[in-house]
C-alpha cells in the first residue's frame, strides 16, 4: 500500500486562502489545456482521502470530479447530500486506522488531499510520494500545506516538469531507510 499527494501550491507553500478558496487556482491560465499528469496519476490510486475542508471546496464544483471512493475524514457527523450517498463516506479514523481499514477492504494506492489531512499523515510518516505543483504566485497568507512533523522525513527527487505556463511540478519519493 502507498499514499500518495498530488497537489499545487502557491510559491509561498499555501494550497488555498484562509478562507478556502482556491479561485487563485482556478484561474489560472492553461492554453493547452493541459491536465498536468493527473489522469496518469489518478489511474494509479484506487481511493481519496480527504478533509471536510477540501470536500466543501470539491462538493461546489460544476462536475463531481472523481470516479473512484472518496473518504472525508472528520471528527463531526456530517450529513451528506444525497447526490453524494454513492459517492463518499465520512471517517472519523486516525490516519494508521483508516489505512489499516481501507487497506482490509482492497484499497492499495491511496491519493491523500487536503491541508490538515496531509499534515497528519505527514505527521504520522505515512506518506510515500509527493507530487507538487508550484503556481507562480505569491499569496502572502492562506492554508499551509506542510506544518509539524515528529521527526525529518527524507525525500529522493524522481523528476521535474516545467510547463509552458510558468507552472513548476516536481516528484518526490519518501527515501528508504538505509
Amino acid at each position: 500500500m502507498a499514499n500518495f499527494i498530488f497537489i499545487a501550491t502557491s510559491l509561498d507553500g499555501y494550497i488555498a486562502r484562509k478562507n478556502g478558496d482556491i479561485d487563485w487556482l482556478m484561474s489560472w491560465e492553461n492554453p493547452a489545456r493541459e491536465d498536468y499528469g493527473y489522469s496518469i496519476f489518478i489511474k494509479g490510486v484506487n481511493a481519496i482521502v480527504m478533509g471536510s475542508g477540501t470536500f466543501k471546496t470539491v462538493q461546489h464544483f460544476k462536475n463531481w470530479p472523481y470516479h473512484i471512493p472518496v473518504f472525508v475524514m472528520s471528527r463531526h457527523a456530517e450529513q451528506l447530500d444525497e447526490i453524494f450517498l454513492d459517492k463518499v463516506q465520512i471517517v472519523q479514523d486516525d490516519p494508521a486506522a483508516l489505512v489499516n481499514r481501507l487497506q482490509q477492504q482492497g484499497y492499495e494506492n491511496l491519493y491523500i488531499d487536503g491541508g490538515k489531512v496531509i499534515q497528519s499523515f505527514l505527521k504520522e510518516n505515512m506518506i510515500d510520494e509527493i507530487i507538487i505543483t508550484k503556481v507562480p504566485i505569491l499569496l502572502g497568507t492562506g492554508i499551509p500545506l506542510f506544518g509539524g512533523t515528529n521527526q525529518d522525513i527524507y525525500w529522493v527527487h524522481v523528476k521535474t516538469d516545467i510547463f509552458n505556463n510558468g507552472l513548476v511540478q516536481s516528484h518526490y519519493r519518501k527515501r528508504k531507510k538505509s
